[in-house]
C-alpha cells in the first residue's frame, strides 16, 4: 500500500520528496521491513513441508522448543515494534500524512511528439508509405499499426508518413488525433470527424461511416488503446476507401487494429551509427576530438539506441558550460539523478514513469523493478527471471491459478508493453531470453535505490536494502560516488545485518564471497556468474534457513555436506559448476522443484526403506535437466514416485546391445507413460540409438 501510494503520486506528476507524505511513507516501509525482519529471524524456517505437520501445530512446537531468553527477546522486539507502530500512527494523523487517491481518470501517456529532424526513418517511412498507396482490396479497411518502447520514435515516423508529399495527394482528407488527450472513445471521434468535415453541415449531420465508405480518407490517431479501438472499429464499414494508421506501446492492441489485412510495424531501436549521427546533429555542430568521441560513445551506449534519451540528452550537454569527454561521461555516470532532476529530461522521464506506472497491479511494478538487479544489456533468462519471481514471493496468484500461471502471465504482459526487449525464442516460439532497454533500466535501478530496494552490496547504506549486487562488468549498472564504499567484509564490527532478500554476483566477488552468509534472511542467491568463488566459501550455507533459489558457477566442484539443511529451496541450478555426483539428500529436499546441471547419482542402489522413506515425502520435482545414466539405477528407481515431474534430461553412452542402462531407463519411461505423464517433454542427449519403447525424443 505504502509503495502503490508512491506509485500514484508519481504517475500524477505530484513530487512527495519533501512533504510529510514522503517521511511517513518511508517510516512506515521501514516499520514493515523491521516487522517481517523480526518474524522470519525467530522462525528461521516455517514451511509445513518441513515440519510435516499443520501449520499452526509447527509454528506452536517451534515457539515452544524456543529457549526462554529467545522468547522473552521475541516478545520484547514485538513490544517495541508495536509502540514504534502507533508512535508512527500518531504522527501521520497529527501531521496529516495521508495520501488521498488522486481524481479523475488515470494519467494519460506523455505526448513525446515528432522529432522535427528525426534520423534512421527513411526504410521504415518508405516502406509504410509504399503500403499506405497500394489499392485498398475488399473487406474491412487496411490499418496501419505502429508499435513500439515509449520514446522509440512511433509518433515521428506516423507524422514522417502523414506529411509525405505522396500521401498527401493521395490523401487529401485527412485527420491526426491523441487518443490520450480525450478522456473517451466519443471525444476522439468527434476531434476525427471535425478535421474530416468537408462542407458547412452540422456535425451531427456528417457521419464517420460516410465519410470513410465514400471518401479515401487517412486518420492516424496516436497512443491508442484497446477501449479506443473497440468504439472505433464497431462503426467502420466493411468496405471503405479509407485508411487508418495507429501507434500504440502494447503489442496486443497492435494486433488486435490490424488482424484481417492490416500489418504491424513494430520499431527498432537506433544503431550505433545512426546514434552518432543524431547525436552529433544536436551538440557536435561541428566535429569533436578524439577525447570527446569517447564520451559520445559512451552516450550513445547509455541511451541504447531511444531517439528520445539521444534527443533529451543532447539538449542537457548543450545547456552545460563543460563539454568533454570525461564531463559525458560523468552525466553518463549519474544519468538517474539526472533524470529525476533536470528539466531537460521532463519528457523522458514522463515517457519512462508511464511505461512503470500505466502497469497493472503493484506486484508487476515490484516484478519489472527487479529486472534490475541483472547487469545492464546482458540477457536475462526468461525461466530464470521467473522462477526468482516466485523465490521472492513478488508473484500474487489468485483465482485457482498456479503462481506459475500468474509469473508466466506477468512476464507476457511485460513483453507485450515492449518493457522488457525479446532476444531469441525457443522451438515452441515462447521467448527464451530477454533484456530491458538501457535507459529503462537506469530509471528502475534509480527508483529501486531512492526506495531502498536494490543496491550494490558495496553501497555504505546497503543494510537497509532488499536486494543486493556486485557488478563487475563493464556493461553493469552504475552507482554514484557516494554510494560506493567498501565491501561488506570490512565492516570491522561483523556485526552488521542484512535484511536483504536477495544477492546477486556477476564477476568477481572478491572478500564479499566469504561474508554472503551474512545476508542470514536470504531468498535468492544467485551466484552462478561468480568468477571467484570456491568451494570453501560453501561451508556455512546451510544456515541459510529460507533460501528458496541457489545457482553456482563454474568455479564450484562439491556441494557442502549440509545442503539437506536448505528445506525451502526450490531451485539448485549446478549447470556451470564442476559437480559430477550428487548427494542423494538433495533429490530428498521437500520443495526442490527444479534441479538443472549433469551428473550422476550419489548411490548405486537403494534400500525398500529409503524408497519407501523418499516416496512419504511427496517429491514436488518438477524439473529435471538432468542426470547421467551410466548404469546406476538409484535415480531410475525414484522416478517412479516424482508424481510431479514433467521434464527430465538423460544422457547416456551406447556401447552396443549389452548396454545394462537402457532398458532400466526404457523402464522408468513407460511406467512414466502409464502414470499419464507428457513425454513430448522428455528429453535425452544419446550417443547411440535408442529402444523406440522408451518414448524418448
Amino acid at each position: 500500500m505504502i509503495s502503490s501510494a508512491r506509485d500514484s503520486h508519481m504517475a500524477a506528476g505530484r513530487d512527495p520528496a519533501s512533504s510529510s507524505s514522503r517521511i511517513s511513507m518511508e517510516e512506515m516501509r521501514d516499520l514493515a521491513h523491521d516487522i517481517e525482519d523480526c518474524i522470519d529471524r525467530f522462525l528461521p524456517c516455517p514451511c509445513v513441508a518441513c515440519q510435516g505437520q499443520g501449520e499452526a501445530a509447527s509454528v506452536l512446537r517451534r515457539v515452544k522448543k524456543a529457549a526462554t531468553s529467545a522468547r522473552s527477546r521475541f516478545a520484547a522486539e514485538i513490544h517495541k515494534l508495536r509502540s514504534r507502530l502507533k508512535d508512527a500512527h500518531d504522527r501521520r494523523v497529527n501531521y496529516q500524512a495521508v495520501n488521498g487517491s488522486s481524481a479523475g481518470a488515470s494519467p494519460a501517456a506523455a505526448d513525446t511528439g515528432a522529432e522535427t529532424d528525426p534520423v534512421g526513418i527513411d526504410e521504415p517511412k518508405q516502406e509504410l508509405v509504399d503500403i499506405l498507396l497500394q489499392q485498398t482490396g475488399p473487406g474491412k479497411p487496411g490499418v496501419i499499426s505502429i508499435v513500439g518502447f515509449g520514446g522509440s520514435g512511433k509518433t515521428t515516423l506516423a507524422r514522417a508518413v502523414y506529411e509525405c508529399p505522396g500521401v498527401v495527394r493521395r490523401f487529401p482528407c485527412r485527420a491526426w488525433a491523441v487518443a490520450s488527450e480525450h478522456r473517451d472513445a466519443e471525444g476522439l471521434l468527434t476531434t476525427i470527424l471535425r478535421q474530416l468535415r468537408t462542407t458547412d453541415a452540422p456535425l451531427p449531420q456528417i457521419s464517420m461511416d460516410g465519410f470513410l465508405r465514400t471518401t479515401e480518407c487517412l486518420i492516424v490517431i496516436d497512443d491508442i488503446n484497446k477501449q479506443n479501438w473497440d468504439v472505433i472499429k464497431s462503426i467502420l464499414p466493411r468496405e471503405a476507401k479509407s485508411r487508418i494508421i495507429v501507434t500504440t506501446a502494447l503489442q496486443s492492441v497492435a494486433n488486435a487494429c490490424s488482424s484481417g489485412d492490416g500489418y504491424v510495424y513494430k520499431m527498432s531501436i537506433l544503431n550505433a551509427e545512426h546514434s552518432k549521427v543524431l547525436l552529433m546533429k544536436k551538440v557536435f555542430f561541428q566535429g569533436c576530438s578524439p577525447e570527446l568521441e569517447r564520451g559520445s560513445t559512451a552516450i550513445v551506449e547509455k541511451c541504447d539506441g531511444l531517439p528520445l534519451a539521444l534527443v533529451c540528452m543532447a539538449k542537457f550537454l548543450l545547456g552545460e558550460n563543460e563539454l568533454t569527454g570525461s564531463h559525458c561521461a560523468r552525466v553518463c555516470h549519474n544519468l538517474g539523478h539526472h533524470m529525476e532532476k533536470e528539466a531537460d529530461f521532463t519528457k523522458l522521464q514522463q515517457v519512462l514513469v508511464n511505461n512503470y506506472s500505466s502497469l497493472s497491479g503493484y506486484p508487476l511494478r515490484t516484478s519489472l523493478l527487479y529486472t534490475s538487479v541483472f547487469p545492464n544489456g546482458r540477457p536475462i533468462r526468461r525461466n530464470t527471471l521467473i522462477r526468482r519471481w516466485l523465490a521472492e514471493g513478488y508473484v500474487q496468484c489468485q483465482y485457482k491459478r498456479s503462481d506459475l500461471e500468474v509469473a508466466d502471465e506477468n512476464f507476457r504482459e511485460l513483453i507485450d508493453r515492449n518493457i522488457i526487449r525479446p532476444i531469441d525464442a525457443s522451438n515452441n516460439a515462447k521467448v527464451k531470453t530477454c533484456r530491458t532497454h538501457g535507459i529503462m533500466h537506469e530509471f528502475m535501478l534509480h527508483k529501486s535505490m531512492s526506495d531502498n530496494f536494490i543496491t550494490s552490496l558495496h553501497d555504505q547504506n546497503r543494510s537497509n536494502f532488499r536486494h543486493l549486487f556486485i557488478q563487475n562488468h563493464a556493461s553493469g549498472s552504475t552507482l554514484s560516488s557516494n554510494q560506493r564504499t567498501s565491501p561488506a567484509s570490512d565492516d570491522a564490527a561483523g556485526s552488521e545485518k542484512f535484511r536483504a532478500r536477495s544477492l546477486t554476483i556477476s564477476g568477481d566477488a572478491g572478500e564479499a564471497a566469504s561474508e554472503f552468509c551474512r545476508c542470514e534472511l536470504l531468498r535468492v542467491l544467485d551466484l552462478g556468474e561468480c568468477n571467484d568463488l570456491e568451494d570453501s566459501h560453501l561451508k556455512d550455507i546451510h544456515k541459510l534457513w529460507h533460501l528458496k533459489y541457489l545457482s553456482l558457477g563454474g568455479t564450484i566442484s562439491n556441494l557442502p555436506k549440509k545442503i539437506d539443511k536448505l528445506h525451502c529451496l526450490e531451485t539448485l541450478d549446478l549447470r556451470k559448476t564442476k559437480i559430477e555426483v550428487l548427494p542423494v539428500e538433495v533429490i530428498g529436499l521437500p520443495h526442490l522443484a527444479y534441479l538443472f546441471g549433469k551428473f550422476k547419482f550419489g548411490k548405486k542402489d537403494l534400500r525398500k526403506s529409503e524408497i519407501a522413506e523418499f516416496s512419504q515425502r511427496k517429491s514436488k520435482l518438477k524439473s529435471l535437466a538432468g542426470f547421467y545414466a551410466d548404469g546406476n539405477p538409484g535415480f531410475l528407481q525414484l522416478m517412479a514416485h516424482m508424481k510431479e515431474l514433467k521434464k527430465v534430461k538423460i544422457w547416456c553412452e551406447s556401447t552396443g546391445a549389452d548396454n545394462k542402462g537402457l532398458p532400466d531407463i526404457s523402464k522408468a519411461v513407460q511406467k512414466f507413460a502409464q502414470d499419464g505423464m507428457d513425454t513430448s517433454e522428455l528429453s535425452s542427449a544419446a550417443n547411440g540409438a535408442m529402444p523406440p519403447s522408451a518414448s524418448i525424443c
